[in-house]
Formats: structure tokens, C-alpha cells, sequence
């Protein structure tokens, strides 16, 4: 897998992380990327607050996507070990604060997750199925799984884009 290839899932994850916080679009309940955690989650992750926020905010949108989808799917929050290890390695091995940062406001993140989007889809509420996972490393995929978000935030629903197994 090119690390290219894994950078735009981490970007990914990090925007939709973001977006999907109870300050934007409160698809779950948490405050990882608000100033406040960061005061909260320093004292005891000094070196590696970011990370900890990342891997916060990656559980949240991991089980409530697990909630509305079937067992054996895979999703932007749950791919197979090994690039679920990838992932690990890039974040753990980056130089500096955080290989994806944080983005710093709603629009922001918006912005960013509309220019890796697929345009001119239509997206579904709910769960969309969006290719097979042995397609993961595809940029289209890539750009569809984006595309699904993008519509869900703009349109206000919830959309759930998974992979077949």
C-alpha cells in the first residue's frame, strides 16, 4: 500500500472525525477536537495528545457506524488488519505533531472533504454500499466514500458508506 494511498484514508478519517462531533454535526456524542480536550487529555498524553483525540474520535464514529451496519462490512472507521496496522504505523511514525492535522473550523473541513469528493453522485440516508473492499487502495472509492459524507454533512442526514467483503 503507497503511503499516499494511506494518507488520504487518515485525512479522511480525521475531517469526517471532525465534522461528525457534537460541535458540527453530532453524528456522536464526543468533544475530542474542542479546545477544552485538549486541556483534559494533555496532563496524561503530553506527547501525544493529537493521537489520543485521533483514536477518540476513531472509536465514536467506529461504533456507530458497527450499530447501522452488518457484521463483515467494512467502513472508513473499521478496514481489514492490515491496513487498520498501516494506519498505525503512518500516525505513530510521523514526524511533528500529527501526520493529518486538525482542521481549525466547520468550514474548513467542509472545504477539504468536498475537494476529495466524487461529484455529480447521488448518496443515500443510511447505509450506502460503495464497492468491495479489495478496491480500497482505488481512488475512486476513495473519492465515493468522501462523496457520501460530503452529502450526508451538507444535506443533514446520516449516511453510512461500507465495503463488501
Amino acid at each position: 500500500m503507497t503511503e499516499s494511498y494511506l494518507s488520504k484514508l487518515l485525512q479522511l478519517r480525521v475531517l469526517i472525525g471532525y465534522l461528525g462531533e457534537r460541535a458540527n454535526f453530532a453524528w456522536w456524542p464526543t468533544a475530542f477536537y474542542e479546545a477544552s480536550s485538549r486541556l483534559f487529555l494533555e496532563p496524561v498524553f503530553s506527547k501525544t495528545t493529537a493521537l489520543a483525540q485521533y483514536h477518540g474520535v476513531l472509536e465514536a464514529a467506529r461504533r456507530l457506524h458497527d450499530e447501522h451496519l452488518n457484521v463483515g462490512s467494512y467502513h472508513l472507521f473499521r478496514l481489514p488488519e492490515e491496513v487498520e496496522q498501516d494506519l498505525h504505523l503512518l500516525v505513530q511514525h510521523s514526524t511533528g505533531e500529527f501526520a493529518s492535522p486538525t482542521p481549525k473550523n466547520r468550514d474548513e473541513a467542509l472545504g477539504a472533504l468536498d475537494k476529495l469528493a466524487v461529484t455529480g453522485m447521488t448518496f443515500n440516508v443510511g447505509p450506502t454500499a460503495i464497492g468491495s473492499i479489495k478496491d480500497i487502495q482505488s481512488a475512486d472509492i476513495l473519492r465515493a466514500i468522501a462523496g457520501a459524507y460530503s452529502s450526508g454533512f451538507s444535506q443533514n442526514f446520516q449516511t453510512y458508506p461500507y465495503l463488501v467483503g
